[in-house]
């Protein structure tokens, strides 16, 4: 299994929001630059990790994109389904066969369990870390924070 960059970039940007923004909006040129991905390429994440219920955004000039949930309640397992869909090693398992396509081996395949039980136990870590969790771990890397200069004012 190897998971796209669509997963890969979404955390990213998610963790960004979650450790530079807050509950404040975070504006999609900020991420760009701070984690180096493409905002149009961001765009297209964001709408798959909203319809996810893990994003939310706002309009205006005091808008852009916000977590819907507090990062403690936010898993890596969740944005990798938005992103993904369900996270399975290989394509016979069971819970991802595609219709029409039937494993010639099915139920008699030894090593179907070995692959449904490696995926269930990678499923439970991702479920297991939090943003919160990639905050905390930032935190503890010296990972800088940058305020948003939209909200800073000097008198």
């Amino acid at each position: 299994m190897r998971l796209s960059t669509k997963s890969r970039y979404g955390l990213r940007a998610l963790f960004d929001i979650a450790y530079n923004a807050g509950n404040m909006p975070a504006q999609i040129q900020d991420i760009s630059r701070r984690q180096q991905i493409s905002p149009r390429y961001l765009e297209q994440i964001f709408q798959a990790l909203k319809k996810g219920g893990i994003l939310k955004s706002k309009r205006g000039p005091q808008g852009g994109y916000m977590l819907a949930k507090s990062p403690d309640a936010i898993t890596v397992k969740e944005i990798l389904q938005a992103t993904e869909g369900d996270v399975v090693l290989v394509e016979c398992s069971p819970k991802k066969k595609k219709k029409g396509e039937p494993c010639v081996f099915d139920g008699s395949c030894v090593t179907q369990t070995v692959w449904q039980e490696a995926s269930a136990q990678l499923n439970d870590f991702f479920a297991s870390i939090t943003l919160k969790t990639l905050c905390e771990r930032g935190q503890t890397l010296g990972v800088k924070k940058e305020q948003d200069h939209r909200f800073v004012y000097f008198i």
